[in-house]
C-alpha cells in the first residue's frame, strides 16, 4: 500500500462491551442513540457494512456490501481518548490512567500553584460549560485558574482570554505536564480558553491537549522511523504528545478535519495519515445530544463519497473510533465502555466480515504490515484477508 488514512470518529460506539458494568455502563450504545433520533441518515456508511458489523441491530445491513467490517473490543482498561488511541496505534495499557473523582490532592496543586503564582478554583469534576459558567466571574475577578477533571484522566483549566492569553495558558499547562507523572500521570493536561462576559461564556477553538508520553513504540513512530510520512491531523499530534509525526495540522471543527484529511488525499506522499474527528465527543456525546450526532455522523457521511474519489489504487482508508459517548445514556455525561466500529475501504478491498476482533491494536499490526513497517504489538494482522 502506498497510502493509508485512519479517520478516528471520536467516540463512536456500536454497544457495550461485556465488562461495561465495571465501568458504570449498562446498555450503552451511541449508535443505537443516533439512530433513535429518526434523522440519522449514513447511506454510504451503510453501504460499506456498518449494519453488518456483529451485534448491530439498530441500522439496516447492506446486501453488498463495498468494504470489509469487523467489530472492535476494547483490551486496554479504560474508555479515554488516550488509551483508545494509544490502543488503536499498538499499544494496550493493562492499568487505568488515574482518575481525581474528589479532585487533586495538595501533593499537585501546591507546586502547581507555586510555579503558576495563581491560585486555582474548583478542583473537582465539571462539565466544562458548566464550571466556567461557576467560576468565571470569580476568575476574571481574581486570575484564579478553573482547575477541574472529569471522569476521564485529565486535568483540565479553564480561564478567560483577557485575563490569561492562550499562549500563557499553554505554558501553565506545561507546568502541569511535568508536574503530573508517575502516579498522577494523568493522560491528559488540557487547556480551555474561554471568552465573553458573565452569563455569556463560551469556550473558544483555542483548545490544547498536552498528552502523557505513550509508554512504547507506536504506530505512528514506526512509520515515521520507516522514513515515511506520518501525518496527524486534529488532536493526533497532542494525543502522542507530538511523537511520530513528520507533519501535523489541528482541526477547528469536523468540517475543517474533512477539508484536511481531503487536502492530504490530494498530495503525493507515502505512508500513513492519521485523523481524529473531536466533534462527535466534545459537542455532542459528552452533551448528550442525540440529534446533533445524528446530524454530524450525516455530515461525515455526504463527504465521504468525494473522499474516496480521490483515493488512488495504492490507498486504503479505515474508519474506527476510540471510545463510545452515548448520547443518549442519562446516568452520565462520560464516555461509555462500548466496542467500535471499523470499515476498510479502497480499490484493492475486498469486501469481507472481519468478526468480532480482539483489540484496536489489530489496526496498528495489519496498517504496519501493509506499509511494510516493523511494529512489535500484540495486535494481529488482517491485512491477507481484505486484499
Amino acid at each position: 500500500m502506498k497510502r493509508i488514512f485512519l479517520i478516528v470518529l471520536d467516540s463512536f460506539g456500536i454497544g457495550q462491551m461485556p465488562d461495561a458494568e465495571k465501568f458504570g455502563d449498562v446498555g450503552v450504545n451511541t449508535l443505537r442513540s443516533c439512530a433513535s433520533s429518526g434523522i440519522l441518515n449514513i447511506p454510504n456508511l451503510l453501504q460499506a457494512g456498518l449494519g453488518n458489523i456483529d451485534g448491530v441491530d439498530c441500522v439496516a445491513p447492506a446486501a453488498a456490501p463495498t468494504g470489509a467490517f469487523a467489530r472492535l473490543t476494547e483490551r486496554s482498561m479504560g474508555k479515554d481518548t488516550t488509551i483508545g488511541h494509544w490502543e488503536i496505534a499498538g499499544i494496550v495499557s493493562p492499568r487505568p490512567l488515574p482518575t481525581y473523582p474528589n479532585g487533586f490532592p495538595e501533593e499537585v496543586l501546591s507546586p502547581f500553584r507555586e510555579a503558576t503564582g495563581r491560585g486555582v478554583l474548583a478542583n473537582a469534576p465539571w462539565s466544562g460549560t458548566a464550571v466556567i459558567e461557576k467560576y468565571g466571574a470569580e476568575h476574571m475577578r481574581t486570575g484564579d485558574l478553573i482547575v477541574y477533571t472529569s471522569a476521564d484522566s485529565v486535568f483540565q483549566i479553564a480561564a478567560h482570554e483577557d485575563i490569561v492569553p492562550p499562549e500563557q495558558l499553554y505554558e501553565y499547562c506545561r507546568i502541569a505536564r511535568k508536574i503530573l507523572q508517575g502516579k498522577h500521570g494523568v493522560g491528559r493536561v488540557i487547556a480551555r480558553p474561554f471568552v465573553g462576559q458573565p452569563g455569556a461564556f463560551r469556550r473558544t477553538a483555542n483548545r490544547h491537549d498536552f498528552s502523557l508520553e505513550p509508554p512504547g513504540i507506536t504506530l505512528p513512530d514506526a512509520v515515521k522511523a520507516a522514513g515515511l510520512s506520518s501525518i496527524g491531523v486534529g488532536k493526533i499530534h497532542d494525543i502522542f504528545a507530538g511523537r511520530g509525526m513528520t507533519e501535523y495540522v489541528y482541526n477547528k471543527s469536523n468540517a475543517d478535519g474533512m477539508a484536511h484529511t481531503l487536502h492530504y488525499a490530494g498530495q503525493d506522499f507515502t505512508g500513513l495519515c492519521f485523523v481524529n474527528l473531536v466533534d462527535f465527543d466534545m459537542n455532542f456525546g459528552h452533551r448528550r445530544d442525540i440529534p446533533g450526532y445524528a446530524r454530524a455522523l450525516n455530515e461525515f457521511d455526504a463527504w465521504l463519497p468525494g473522499f474516496l474519489a480521490a483515493l488512488g489504487d495504492g490507498d486504503l482508508v479505515m474508519i474506527t473510533a476510540d471510545h463510545g459517548c452515548d448520547p443518549g445514556y442519562g446516568a452520565t455525561t462520560d464516555h461509555t465502555r462500548e466496542y467500535v466500529p471499523l470499515l476498510i475501504l479502497g480499490k484493492g478491498v475486498k469486501p469481507v466480515n472481519l468478526g468480532t476482533r480482539d483489540s484496536f491494536s489489530d489496526i496498528a499490526a495489519t496498517v504496519s504490515q501493509l506499509l511494510n513497517v516493523p511494529l512489535d504489538t500484540p495486535g494481529r494482522s488482517f491485512a491477507r484477508q481484505i486484499l
